[in-house]
């Protein structure tokens, strides 16, 4: 099994230090790399706004300086590096860094003005979860306040295209971390209104058994899995009904209407992020075993 690399989009801001102190709890409890990367717009504005060396000179050494202010925190023994990048676009550019630096996770922070403990999509992010190649790490406010181990990983679990996928890379990260794995079926909230409630929970009942049977399969020993079957009339609710621990990490799956191999995000997913109290990761539907860090 390979170390997992983190790829931060990094910014001199709030939703910047929760995405690289998110990362570096994920990274210590994985012995994984972390790579900080700031993206620049590309050199040579174009007619409209002429190019200035001086001030381009200015900007990429405030920005090497606020990396080297970041590498500064990470915690001793965290493997690391920084990197300026130049793009089109912040999320573009955090896209190729993660194909050039092998990275199996990107990380980004919450927009600004989001309620503590709660994610708010800003452009970046928004970008990122319709286009990235690799499951993206969604930092909720105020998770540079986070110093709780990686406690537990739950992976919201359906019956829609991409449900291996997600399996796949909760159990690897749960492998990785060495932290139990949750499995939690989402069939009962998935099922049409009008069906029978005993028909949904019996429904719900299979599903998690025959998932958490799966996952024990993959998972070393040592790493404990057990399943649970989210209850209530909508997500939000079930979401709300579910125990959240600090050190909580949720994973859950693209959207079928994602093209291969590039995340989308789904509705479920959406009415989750509103709702969770704690960091989630996105992962693309098509992602296959051999994608996953392993």
């Amino acid at each position: 099994m390979s170390a997992p690399v983190f790829v931060v989009g990094y910014t001199a801001t709030d939703a910047g230090h929760d995405a690289a102190r998110l990362a570096f709890r994920l990274a210590r409890a994985a012995e994984g790399r972390v790579e900080l990367v700031m993206v620049l717009p590309e050199e040579g504005r174009g007619a409209v706004v002429p190019p200035d060396a001086g001030y381009d000179a200015f900007v990429r050494e405030q920005a090497a300086q606020w990396l080297a202010e970041a590498s500064a925190r990470i915690s001793a023994g965290i493997e690391h590096g920084t990197h300026l990048r130049y793009a089109e676009s912040f999320a573009q550019g955090l896209v190729d860094a993660a194909t050039d630096l092998h990275a199996d996770y990107i990380v980004v922070g919450a927009a600004r003005g989001t309620r503590g403990g709660r994610f708010g999509l800003g452009a970046v992010a928004n970008e990122l979860l319709h286009s990235s190649t690799v499951p993206v790490v969604l930092a909720p406010a105020g998770a540079a306040e986070v110093d709780a181990a990686v406690s537990r990983i739950t992976a919201a679990v359906g019956t829609k295209p991409g449900a291996d996928a997600l399996l796949d890379e909760a159990v690897a990260l749960a492998a990785a971390t060495g932290a139990p794995l949750r499995l939690v079926s989402l069939v009962a909230v998935d099922m049409p209104s009008g069906v029978d409630t005993g028909v949904i929970r019996l429904a719900g009942t299979a599903h998690a058994d025959r998932v958490l049977q799966q996952a024990r399969a993959e998972l070393p020993e040592g790493v404990d899995a057990t399943a649970s079957v989210a209850a209530g009339e909508s997500i939000e609710e079930a979401v709300a009904n579910l125990d959240w621990e600090p050190g909580e990490i949720v994973m859950v799956g693209s959207s079928r209407l994602a093209q291969p191999r590039r995340l989308f995000l789904g509705s479920t997913a959406a009415k989750m992020l509103r709702e969770l109290p704690v960091p989630m990761i996105v992962v693309p539907r098509t992602r296959t075993p051999e994608g996953a860090h392993r």
